[in-house]
């Protein structure tokens, strides 16, 4: 199903309804036990083993187990999930990521600062701090010398590098305003902010800004998503749009589009309700993609081929967060507030779970390029 027929910078196209999942596609998705008492945040798998982190606006970060299975056909299939460790802030935890060899997480949140915690020892060390809420953290390379440092990008309007050994930053970039969203692929940091700004950095030179420009969507940015080959990245926006960047301007104008996504059709065909993207996530060896929203639903999508590879009925509850596992073979979405709507609506009876679902080949294998 292609997402339509005229693209380019700021063109869009809408979906037609086949490639559909359904709930029944999902009822074997393994449940999260015992995630927390508020709005989870973030999800994040480790790159060593089957382990996922997530951040939750109780101030915990909780890491778990995934136990899975091969079947004969090589699909792995999550069975169970256990608990292994849980650490605290002083505050919402609103992201988290483990080191490249999977032995620390690195938090962060509205306690201003910037934590990491070691799963051996289960001792935490608060390693940065900024002077507002910590938006997102990313382990990253930086320099000629690939050197590992956390970056963190906060409401102060500063992102910074941490080498995890000194309280004070590497280096601080001054952005124009607020970060919302920040993702990073090898040596590419993409980092969205308020009004639209967009900052791309070439972590070859971490204490500058390669690029700044601004967002293709027309409201404001809500998720970022890099390439796994670190050659461009998906932007999402509260308007139910998601846009293909490249970095190199000749790809861009070739290749670069916007579409329609998160959106619930009404009767009328003209009419439609517009939900927030609020998380885009790559499949690390296939490079397809997925979105997810304030409508409740997630889909799979092929951005070389322009193709829907698969959407999923609404589950009736808004999606803040997925990703993907270290091969891609899991899917991890959480079912939880996502603010959307203002406190009023975060109720004690809303739903708060985090599911595990084994990802299809068909469902994430990209098709033939388009001509």
């Amino acid at each position: 199903m292609a997402f339509g027929t005229s693209f380019g910078r700021n063109t869009t196209s809408t979906t037609t309804s086949t490639s559909l999942g359904s709930l029944q596609d999902l009822q074997n998705d393994v449940e999260v036990p015992a995630v927390g008492d508020d709005s989870i945040s973030d999800l994040a798998f480790s790159p060593v083993a089957e382990f996922l982190a997530t951040a939750n606006w109780d101030g915990k970060v909780r890491v778990y187990e995934i136990n899975v299975m091969n079947n004969m056909t090589g699909v792995v299939t999550p069975t169970t999930v256990n608990g292994r460790a849980m650490y605290a802030s002083d505050g919402p935890v609103l992201s988290c990521r483990f080191s490249t060899d999977g032995s620390k997480i690195v938090s962060g949140g509205a306690d201003k600062q910037v934590k990491i915690f070691d799963l051996a020892t289960q001792q935490t060390q608060t390693i940065g701090q900024h002077a507002d809420t910590v938006k997102a953290v990313r382990y990253v390379q930086c320099g000629p010398q690939n050197t590992p440092c956390v970056v963190s990008g906060s409401w102060d309007r500063t992102v910074k590098y941490w080498d995890m050994r000194q309280p004070n930053p590497i280096c601080t970039l001054n952005l124009p305003e607020r970060v919302y969203a920040m993702d990073s692929s090898q040596k590419l940091l993409v980092v969205g902010t308020a009004q639209r700004h967009v900052e791309i950095i070439n972590l070859d030179s971490p204490d500058k800004i390669f690029r700044s420009t601004m967002s293709p969507l027309k409201l404001q940015t809500r998720s970022i998503g890099c390439y796994p080959k670190g050659d461009g990245f998906a932007i999402g926006s509260i308007e139910g749009r998601c846009g293909i960047q490249y970095i190199d301007k000749t790809q861009q104008n070739q290749y670069g589009f916007s579409f329609k996504c998160q959106r619930q059709q009404k009767t009328s065909p003209k009419e439609s309700i517009i939900y927030s993207v609020n998380s885009i996530v790559f499949h690390p060896v296939y490079g397809t993609f997925a979105t997810a929203g304030s409508d409740g639903s997630f889909c799979f999508w092929d951005k070389d081929s322009r193709h829907r590879l698969r959407s999923f009925p609404s589950l009736n509850t808004t999606i803040p967060v997925v990703n993907f596992s270290r091969n891609g073979n899991l899917f991890a979405y959480a079912l939880s507030y996502d603010w959307s709507k203002g406190y009023q609506y975060n109720t004690q009876n809303y739903t708060n779970k985090i599911r595990i679902h084994a990802c299809k080949d068909e469902d994430v294998k990209p098709r033939g390029k388009k001509k």
